[in-house]
């Protein structure tokens, strides 16, 4: 892979991680260095298919081909469609299957042939509950031929599954400081007993007892965020009511007022007219007067020439 094909991987990851963080774990693929020291954990000499679980775009693909393992051989379970359809073209001799891995057996029912030789994963396990995790190993190793790995990277200090779970054994890789963030790798193995990895019954109890107290606690806030939301949007429907009525009172003062400075200013040009000119108005209001009342020196029906 060039550097400009790599460029475009990482910018298909980066958009993938916008869309779906939870989904996605990282910002960008793993490097070179990480996806060599996944593909070295896995035993060449083993026939069969060898998973890989959330493939992306391909980089730990491309070492495990590097490494030996024939293309026709891989099974890539991965989620996203977009890189679905990059990895058929990238490997068109790979069987590539959208689907979760997470719900392993429902997404390999039918696609497997025989056990398969390993199961390398680069799923983010730390995002998903413990009780997940430890069903996703169990589910690979029931899947796989006895002693075949489950190779697993992780950020993390810590094993992404819970050793408690037994049932398995675990290896871990000397830290890979050529990857940014540096990793480290873990292969699990059926420990040979038979036993199913199973968090303890104390350990399962706790964890439904968390996931309750984390669903009440999100009603809660939910109930408490419905009900301030409710009180918000009533105190903004009665302020706004109140802004209205002001505003309409307001605006009736101003016309009553705008209408009273009209008489007023009209009275006062009438005023000022009869303080300037009193005769016209005298007389005016004298005839007025004259023909109210009728003029007493003209007798009805003389005409005055």
């Amino acid at each position: 892979m060039n550097f400009g094909e790599r460029l475009q991987d990482e910018a298909r990851f980066l958009r993938s991680w916008l869309d779906n963080p939870r989904a996605a774990g990282a910002i960008a693929p793993s490097g070179p260095a990480l996806a060599k020291a996944m593909a070295t954990a896995i035993d060449l000499d083993r026939d069969g298919p060898v998973v890989e679980l959330g493939p992306g775009t391909g980089p730990v693909t491309e070492a495990l081909v590097a490494y030996g393992v024939d293309e026709s051989r891989l099974v890539l379970v991965e989620f996203d469609p977009d890189f679905v359809a990059l990895l058929r073209e990238r490997f068109p001799r790979a069987t590539v299957i959208r689907g979760d891995a997470y719900a392993l057996r429902t997404t390999l029912a039918g696609e497997l042939a025989r056990p398969a030789a390993a199961v390398v994963s680069s799923l983010p396990l730390l995002n998903r509950p413990e009780d997940e995790r430890v069903r996703l190993l169990a589910d690979a190793l029931a899947l796989m031929q006895p002693g075949a790995p489950f190779v697993q990277f992780t950020y993390g200090l810590l094993s992404p599954v819970p050793r408690e779970a037994g049932g398995f054994t675990a290896e871990l890789s000397a830290p890979v400081w050529r990857n940014i963030p540096p990793a480290r790798v873990w292969t699990y193995r059926a420990d040979g007993s038979g036993r199913v990895p199973a968090l303890p019954a104390w350990r399962g109890d706790l964890i439904d007892r968390v996931r309750e107290e984390w669903r009440e606690a999100a009603a809660r806030v939910r109930n408490e965020w419905t009900e301030r939301t409710d009180k918000v949007r009533d105190d903004l429907r009665r302020t706004g009511d109140r802004v209205r009525r002001d505003l309409a009172e307001h605006s009736l003062r101003m016309r009553r007022e705008v209408r009273l400075d009209e008489t007023l200013r009209v009275l006062r040009r009438i005023a000022e007219h009869m303080e300037s000119s009193p005769d016209i108005h005298i007389a005016a209001d004298r005839d007025l007067r004259r023909k109210s009342t009728g003029d007493p020196g003209r007798r009805s029906g003389e005409r005055r020439l």
